[in-house]
Protein backbone atom coordinates (compact mmCIF):
# COMPACT_ATOMS: atom_id res chain seq x y z
CA UNK A 1 0.00 0.00 0.00
CA UNK A 2 2.83 2.39 0.90
CA UNK A 3 4.56 1.62 -2.40
CA UNK A 4 1.38 2.55 -4.28
CA UNK A 5 1.14 5.90 -2.43
CA UNK A 6 4.80 6.61 -3.21
CA UNK A 7 4.22 5.86 -6.90
CA UNK A 8 1.19 8.18 -7.03
CA UNK A 9 2.96 10.99 -5.20
CA UNK A 10 5.91 10.87 -7.59
CA UNK A 11 3.80 12.52 -10.26
CA UNK A 12 3.80 15.75 -8.25
CA UNK A 13 7.46 15.74 -7.22
CA UNK A 14 8.31 17.88 -10.28
CA UNK A 15 6.10 21.03 -10.27
CA UNK A 16 5.71 21.47 -14.04
CA UNK A 17 2.12 22.77 -13.97
CA UNK A 18 3.19 26.20 -12.76
CA UNK A 19 6.09 26.38 -15.22
CA UNK A 20 6.42 29.83 -16.85
CA UNK A 21 7.32 28.21 -20.19
CA UNK A 22 3.98 26.38 -20.49
CA UNK A 23 2.00 29.32 -21.89
CA UNK A 24 4.71 30.15 -24.43
CA UNK A 25 4.82 26.53 -25.59
CA UNK A 26 1.04 26.35 -25.98
CA UNK A 27 0.97 29.55 -28.03
CA UNK A 28 3.81 28.34 -30.26
CA UNK A 29 2.11 25.01 -30.93
CA UNK A 30 -1.26 26.69 -31.57
CA UNK A 31 0.34 28.89 -34.22
CA UNK A 32 2.26 25.94 -35.67
CA UNK A 33 -0.84 23.72 -35.95
CA UNK A 34 -2.80 26.60 -37.48
CA UNK A 35 -0.15 27.20 -40.15
CA UNK A 36 0.32 23.47 -40.68
CA UNK A 37 -3.42 22.84 -41.10
CA UNK A 38 -3.96 25.69 -43.57
CA UNK A 39 -0.86 24.82 -45.60
CA UNK A 40 -1.60 21.08 -45.55
CA UNK A 41 -5.15 21.73 -46.74
CA UNK A 42 -3.62 23.59 -49.68
CA UNK A 43 -1.33 20.69 -50.53
CA UNK A 44 -4.13 18.12 -50.30
CA UNK A 45 -6.45 20.36 -52.36
CA UNK A 46 -3.82 20.69 -55.08
CA UNK A 47 -3.45 16.90 -55.17
CA UNK A 48 -7.22 16.54 -55.60
CA UNK A 49 -7.22 19.21 -58.29
CA UNK A 50 -4.45 17.48 -60.26
CA UNK A 51 -6.26 14.15 -59.98
CA UNK A 52 -9.52 15.67 -61.25
CA UNK A 53 -7.68 17.31 -64.14
CA UNK A 54 -6.11 14.01 -65.13
CA UNK A 55 -9.48 12.25 -65.07
CA UNK A 56 -11.59 14.91 -66.75
CA UNK A 57 -9.16 16.57 -69.15
CA UNK A 58 -6.60 13.95 -70.11
CA UNK A 59 -9.50 11.52 -70.62
CA UNK A 60 -10.97 13.71 -73.33
CA UNK A 61 -10.09 15.66 -76.45
CA UNK A 62 -11.67 18.39 -78.54
CA UNK A 63 -12.14 18.29 -82.29
CA UNK A 64 -12.61 21.58 -84.09
CA UNK A 65 -14.26 21.80 -87.52
CA UNK A 66 -13.22 24.99 -89.26
CA UNK A 67 -16.06 26.84 -91.03
CA UNK A 68 -16.30 26.59 -94.80
CA UNK A 69 -15.82 29.93 -96.56
CA UNK A 70 -18.57 30.53 -99.09
CA UNK A 71 -20.50 33.52 -100.41
CA UNK A 72 -23.75 31.74 -99.71
CA UNK A 73 -24.03 31.62 -95.90
CA UNK A 74 -26.56 28.78 -95.80
CA UNK A 75 -24.50 26.65 -98.17
CA UNK A 76 -21.34 27.31 -96.12
CA UNK A 77 -23.12 26.24 -92.93
CA UNK A 78 -24.47 23.10 -94.58
CA UNK A 79 -21.00 22.12 -95.80
CA UNK A 80 -19.49 22.81 -92.37
CA UNK A 81 -22.12 20.61 -90.71
CA UNK A 82 -21.43 17.90 -93.31
CA UNK A 83 -17.75 17.91 -92.34
CA UNK A 84 -18.80 17.74 -88.69
CA UNK A 85 -21.03 14.74 -89.39
CA UNK A 86 -18.16 12.91 -91.12
CA UNK A 87 -15.87 13.56 -88.14
CA UNK A 88 -18.52 12.41 -85.64
CA UNK A 89 -19.16 9.23 -87.61
CA UNK A 90 -15.46 8.43 -87.86
CA UNK A 91 -14.70 9.13 -84.18
CA UNK A 92 -17.70 7.12 -83.04
CA UNK A 93 -16.40 4.06 -84.92
CA UNK A 94 -13.11 3.96 -83.00
CA UNK A 95 -12.94 1.34 -80.22
CA UNK A 96 -10.99 3.57 -77.82
CA UNK A 97 -13.61 6.33 -77.96
CA UNK A 98 -16.43 6.14 -75.42
CA UNK A 99 -18.62 9.09 -76.42
CA UNK A 100 -18.73 11.72 -79.18
CA UNK A 101 -20.80 14.85 -78.56
CA UNK A 102 -21.03 17.69 -81.10
CA UNK A 103 -21.86 20.99 -79.38
CA UNK A 104 -25.11 22.62 -80.46
CA UNK A 105 -25.63 26.32 -81.19
CA UNK A 106 -26.70 27.11 -77.64
CA UNK A 107 -23.58 25.54 -76.16
CA UNK A 108 -21.35 27.37 -78.63
CA UNK A 109 -23.02 30.68 -77.73
CA UNK A 110 -22.24 30.06 -74.05
CA UNK A 111 -18.60 29.40 -74.92
CA UNK A 112 -18.14 32.70 -76.74
CA UNK A 113 -20.39 34.76 -74.46
CA UNK A 114 -17.57 35.85 -72.08
CA UNK A 115 -15.71 37.40 -75.03
CA UNK A 116 -18.50 38.68 -77.30
CA UNK A 117 -21.26 39.41 -74.77
CA UNK A 118 -24.95 38.59 -74.77
CA UNK A 119 -27.28 38.45 -77.75
CA UNK A 120 -24.76 36.99 -80.21
CA UNK A 121 -26.28 35.00 -83.06
CA UNK A 122 -23.63 32.52 -84.17
CA UNK A 123 -25.35 32.03 -87.51
CA UNK A 124 -24.09 35.53 -88.39
CA UNK A 125 -20.49 34.51 -87.64
CA UNK A 126 -18.10 32.05 -89.33
CA UNK A 127 -18.03 29.92 -86.18
CA UNK A 128 -16.09 26.65 -86.06
CA UNK A 129 -18.01 23.62 -84.85
CA UNK A 130 -16.78 21.90 -81.70
CA UNK A 131 -16.93 18.16 -80.97
CA UNK A 132 -16.32 16.90 -77.43
CA UNK A 133 -14.77 13.42 -77.42
CA UNK A 134 -14.52 11.26 -74.30
CA UNK A 135 -11.87 8.55 -74.27
CA UNK A 136 -12.46 5.21 -72.55
CA UNK A 137 -10.70 4.79 -69.22
CA UNK A 138 -7.31 3.16 -69.68
CA UNK A 139 -7.40 3.41 -73.47
CA UNK A 140 -4.16 4.33 -75.25
CA UNK A 141 -4.60 6.87 -78.03
CA UNK A 142 -1.96 7.80 -80.60
CA UNK A 143 -2.97 11.42 -81.15
CA UNK A 144 -0.60 11.95 -84.09
CA UNK A 145 -2.03 8.94 -85.91
CA UNK A 146 -5.58 9.94 -85.00
CA UNK A 147 -5.05 13.47 -86.35
CA UNK A 148 -3.72 12.07 -89.64
CA UNK A 149 -6.67 9.69 -89.99
CA UNK A 150 -9.15 12.45 -89.18
CA UNK A 151 -7.52 14.74 -91.76
CA UNK A 152 -8.19 12.11 -94.42
CA UNK A 153 -11.85 11.96 -93.40
CA UNK A 154 -12.24 15.74 -93.43
CA UNK A 155 -9.48 18.32 -93.98
CA UNK A 156 -11.44 20.89 -91.97
CA UNK A 157 -10.90 19.02 -88.67
CA UNK A 158 -8.16 19.58 -86.10
CA UNK A 159 -7.51 17.91 -82.72
CA UNK A 160 -6.68 19.48 -79.37
CA UNK A 161 -5.85 16.97 -76.62
CA UNK A 162 -5.25 19.72 -74.02
CA UNK A 163 -1.80 18.42 -73.10
CA UNK A 164 0.13 21.61 -73.87
CA UNK A 165 -1.73 23.98 -71.57
CA UNK A 166 -2.47 21.25 -69.02
CA UNK A 167 1.24 20.52 -68.59
CA UNK A 168 1.80 24.20 -67.84
CA UNK A 169 -0.94 24.13 -65.20
CA UNK A 170 0.49 20.95 -63.69
CA UNK A 171 3.96 22.51 -63.47
CA UNK A 172 2.47 25.56 -61.77
CA UNK A 173 0.52 23.38 -59.32
CA UNK A 174 3.60 21.26 -58.60
CA UNK A 175 5.55 24.45 -57.85
CA UNK A 176 2.88 25.55 -55.38
CA UNK A 177 2.95 22.10 -53.79
CA UNK A 178 6.73 22.17 -53.36
CA UNK A 179 6.51 25.63 -51.78
CA UNK A 180 3.83 24.38 -49.39
CA UNK A 181 5.92 21.32 -48.46
CA UNK A 182 8.88 23.59 -47.68
CA UNK A 183 6.61 25.67 -45.42
CA UNK A 184 5.45 22.50 -43.64
CA UNK A 185 9.03 21.37 -43.08
CA UNK A 186 9.94 24.83 -41.77
CA UNK A 187 6.99 24.82 -39.37
CA UNK A 188 8.03 21.42 -37.99
CA UNK A 189 11.65 22.56 -37.54
CA UNK A 190 10.67 25.80 -35.79
CA UNK A 191 8.20 24.00 -33.52
CA UNK A 192 10.71 21.30 -32.60
CA UNK A 193 13.30 24.00 -31.89
CA UNK A 194 10.85 25.89 -29.66
CA UNK A 195 10.06 22.70 -27.73
CA UNK A 196 13.78 21.97 -27.36
CA UNK A 197 14.67 25.39 -25.96
CA UNK A 198 11.62 25.71 -23.70
CA UNK A 199 12.36 22.27 -22.28
CA UNK A 200 15.95 23.25 -21.60
CA UNK A 201 14.76 26.49 -19.97
CA UNK A 202 12.38 24.52 -17.77
CA UNK A 203 15.18 22.16 -16.80
CA UNK A 204 17.18 25.17 -15.67
CA UNK A 205 14.25 26.47 -13.62
CA UNK A 206 13.78 23.11 -11.91
CA UNK A 207 17.43 22.17 -11.71
CA UNK A 208 17.47 22.22 -7.90
CA UNK A 209 14.40 19.94 -7.66
CA UNK A 210 15.83 17.57 -10.27
CA UNK A 211 19.10 17.41 -8.32
CA UNK A 212 17.23 16.41 -5.17
CA UNK A 213 15.31 13.75 -7.11
CA UNK A 214 18.60 12.33 -8.33
CA UNK A 215 19.90 12.17 -4.77
CA UNK A 216 16.75 10.28 -3.80
CA UNK A 217 17.45 7.73 -6.54
CA UNK A 218 15.29 9.04 -9.40
CA UNK A 219 16.58 8.15 -12.86
CA UNK A 220 16.87 10.43 -15.88
CA UNK A 221 14.13 8.37 -17.50
CA UNK A 222 11.66 9.34 -14.77
CA UNK A 223 12.34 13.06 -15.19
CA UNK A 224 12.14 12.72 -18.99
CA UNK A 225 8.79 10.92 -18.72
CA UNK A 226 7.36 13.71 -16.56
CA UNK A 227 8.42 16.33 -19.08
CA UNK A 228 7.18 14.23 -22.00
CA UNK A 229 3.75 13.75 -20.40
CA UNK A 230 3.33 17.42 -19.52
CA UNK A 231 4.56 18.62 -22.91
CA UNK A 232 2.24 16.20 -24.72
CA UNK A 233 -0.77 17.59 -22.82
CA UNK A 234 0.25 21.18 -23.54
CA UNK A 235 0.80 20.36 -27.22
CA UNK A 236 -2.59 18.64 -27.49
CA UNK A 237 -4.35 21.62 -25.91
CA UNK A 238 -2.47 24.09 -28.10
CA UNK A 239 -3.07 21.95 -31.17
CA UNK A 240 -6.82 21.89 -30.57
CA UNK A 241 -6.84 25.69 -30.27
CA UNK A 242 -4.85 26.05 -33.49
CA UNK A 243 -7.13 23.60 -35.29
CA UNK A 244 -10.24 25.43 -34.05
CA UNK A 245 -8.93 28.61 -35.68
CA UNK A 246 -7.70 26.85 -38.83
CA UNK A 247 -10.99 25.14 -39.78
CA UNK A 248 -13.01 28.34 -40.34
CA UNK A 249 -9.99 29.82 -42.13
CA UNK A 250 -9.91 26.84 -44.52
CA UNK A 251 -13.65 27.18 -45.20
CA UNK A 252 -13.19 30.91 -45.79
CA UNK A 253 -10.43 30.33 -48.35
CA UNK A 254 -12.55 27.63 -50.03
CA UNK A 255 -15.48 30.04 -50.23
CA UNK A 256 -13.31 32.63 -51.97
CA UNK A 257 -11.99 29.98 -54.38
CA UNK A 258 -15.54 28.97 -55.33
CA UNK A 259 -16.21 32.51 -56.51
CA UNK A 260 -13.50 32.29 -59.18
CA UNK A 261 -15.08 31.63 -62.55
CA UNK A 262 -13.80 28.97 -64.89
CA UNK A 263 -14.05 25.90 -62.70
CA UNK A 264 -10.28 25.29 -62.46
CA UNK A 265 -9.74 26.35 -58.86
CA UNK A 266 -13.11 24.91 -57.84
CA UNK A 267 -11.66 21.45 -58.57
CA UNK A 268 -9.43 21.90 -55.50
CA UNK A 269 -11.54 20.20 -52.84
CA UNK A 270 -10.75 18.27 -49.67
CA UNK A 271 -11.81 14.64 -49.44
CA UNK A 272 -12.95 12.89 -46.26
CA UNK A 273 -9.51 11.30 -45.98
CA UNK A 274 -7.87 14.73 -46.24
CA UNK A 275 -10.09 16.08 -43.48
CA UNK A 276 -9.17 13.07 -41.37
CA UNK A 277 -5.48 13.95 -41.72
CA UNK A 278 -6.11 17.61 -40.88
CA UNK A 279 -8.22 16.77 -37.82
CA UNK A 280 -5.48 14.46 -36.52
CA UNK A 281 -2.88 17.27 -36.45
CA UNK A 282 -3.27 17.96 -32.68
CA UNK A 283 -2.40 14.31 -32.01
CA UNK A 284 0.61 14.59 -34.34
CA UNK A 285 1.72 17.79 -32.60
CA UNK A 286 1.35 16.07 -29.22
CA UNK A 287 3.45 13.11 -30.35
CA UNK A 288 6.21 15.31 -31.80
CA UNK A 289 6.25 17.47 -28.67
CA UNK A 290 6.33 14.45 -26.36
CA UNK A 291 9.17 12.78 -28.28
CA UNK A 292 11.21 15.98 -28.56
CA UNK A 293 10.81 16.80 -24.87
CA UNK A 294 11.69 13.26 -23.77
CA UNK A 295 14.96 13.05 -25.70
CA UNK A 296 15.87 16.66 -24.93
CA UNK A 297 15.63 15.98 -21.20
CA UNK A 298 17.58 12.72 -21.41
CA UNK A 299 20.43 14.20 -23.45
CA UNK A 300 20.59 17.38 -21.34
CA UNK A 301 20.66 15.48 -18.05
CA UNK A 302 23.34 13.12 -19.37
CA UNK A 303 25.56 16.12 -20.11
CA UNK A 304 24.84 17.66 -16.69
CA UNK A 305 25.71 14.52 -14.75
Amino acid sequence: MSNQKTFISRHEELPLKGDSTSLFLQIMISIAVFLFAVTLSGVLSINTMLQNWNESILGSLTVQIMPVNHVNRDKAMAETLAHQEKAVEFLGSLPEIEKVTPLNDGQLEKLIQPWLGDGINITDLPMPRIIDVKIKRGAEVDFVKLAAQLAQVTPMASIDNHKLWLNKLIKFADGLKMLAMCILALVIMITSGAIFYTTQTSLGLHGYTIGILHLMGAKDTYVAQQYAKRTAILALEGGLIGLAIAIPTIFGIASLAQQIEGGIISEAKLSFEAWGVILSLPLLASFIAMTTAYYTVKKTLQKMM
